[in-house]
């Protein structure tokens, strides 16, 4: 007789495993789990094959607590199985290869990185009444607050100018405004980018969460293009592509300031929040794109003008040009490109398939 197994969909937290069984009516409900950490469930009920009895089994990849909660509904069989040590797993069974009836469950699915945010904020929300209690609240937070949500309504203003000057200048002057985009904008975007480096500072100060070494990338990488690249070299100044890196730039920014002024007040948009976690994925890749082309086109020139060259012996020769460096920081531009890009996208499929879960 041919054992029919339901579909089952999983997600993990460091301490649990939360199993998701696609059986509705579920009655003679049987689990249990075996001296080998294998999962054994048994049911009658609605599934992909009709009315029947539905079994299946998981190896799981790590130890487990003998103690199973689970919770039958008209649509589903809920379980929740606690691991024996708190960690995240790199998968559920102990065999790499994934059976067919398995899948993750993208409505309760999160990363790794996701999931300690999670856990942090729980443990936050336990101890908050014991710590008020014997820990008086910081006297400087709403200063905190206020520098933050001032700093991003300053850079917000900032690039908002330089998008709308840009965006006028191009429905006036057409293409021609490709041209003089940095005599134009280069005072503002000079001024945004200084500031810029606050965001380096915050995480070292305690004021914000966000880590140091991403800022100090993002603004470290945007520094070498505007002051290195545009700043030093006057025959970039009149090239197009000031203009598409500048716009890029700021299209990304006026999404992302106003993100974090609301979230310095406890206020959410959820269209914004759309648009910050969603507009810059196809954004960040054009971008680099963009700073990959002034890279390039400022070779020839670094060789030329021999600007930030590296003196050398004379037995090797005159000076190193800068140009070596440019090409390796190009080589690295994509390298980060890639990576990223690669986490945003699996990030995006997987929203996408929790609506589209939804929507069904």
């Amino acid at each position: 007789m041919q054992i029919l197994t339901p579909h089952v969909y999983w997600a993990q937290r460091h301490g649990e495993i939360y199993l998701r069984v696609d059986l509705s009516d579920a009655t003679d409900v049987d689990i249990s789990l075996q001296e080998d950490n294998t999962l054994q469930f048994k049911a009658q009920g609605h599934g992909a094959k009709g009315d029947n009895q539905y079994e299946f089994s998981l190896e799981f990849l790590e130890p487990v607590k003998p103690e199973i909660h689970q919770k039958s509904t008209q649509r589903q069989v809920d379980i929740k199985i606690k691991k024996q040590e708190e960690r995240w797993w790199e998968r559920l069974t102990l065999r790499e290869k994934k059976p067919l009836f398995l899948a993750p469950d993208f409505d309760r699915w999160l990363d790794e990185s996701d999931a300690e945010m999670e856990l942090q904020a729980k443990e936050e929300k336990i101890n908050k009444i014991s710590v008020e209690s014997r820990v008086r609240k910081d006297p400087y937070l709403g200063l905190k607050k206020g520098y933050l949500f001032m700093y991003n309504l300053v850079q917000f203003l900032g690039f908002s100018w330089i998008f709308v000057n840009m965006t006028v200048r191009l429905f006036i002057l057409g293409q021609d405004s490709f041209y003089d985009t940095f005599h134009t904008t280069a005072d503002m975007m000079y001024f945004c980018q200084m500031m810029a480096v606050l965001e380096v500072i915050n995480p070292l100060l305690g004021l914000v969460k966000t880590g140091f070494f991403p800022a100090m990338i993002q603004v470290a990488g945007r520094n070498v293009i505007l002051f290195v690249i545009f700043g030093s070299l006057e025959e970039m100044q009149n090239q197009a592509v000031v203009f598409f890196v500048f716009y890029l730039w700021s299209t990304i920014e006026i999404f992302r300031y106003p993100f974090y002024m609301l979230a310095c007040i406890g206020t959410e948009w959820k269209l914004l929040t759309w648009l910050r976690y969603s507009l810059w994925m196809p954004l960040y890749p054009l971008g680099v794109v963009a700073e990959a082309v002034a890279v390039i086109q400022s070779l020839p020139i670094f060789d030329e003008s021999r600007l930030f060259s590296i003196p050398l012996p004379s037995v090797l020769g005159r000076s190193l040009s800068f140009s070596y460096t440019l090409q390796l920081y190009l080589v690295l531009m994509f390298l980060g490109l890639f990576v990223n890009f690669r986490h945003l996208y699996k990030q995006r499929q997987r929203r996408y398939r929790s609506r589209k879960r939804k929507v069904r």
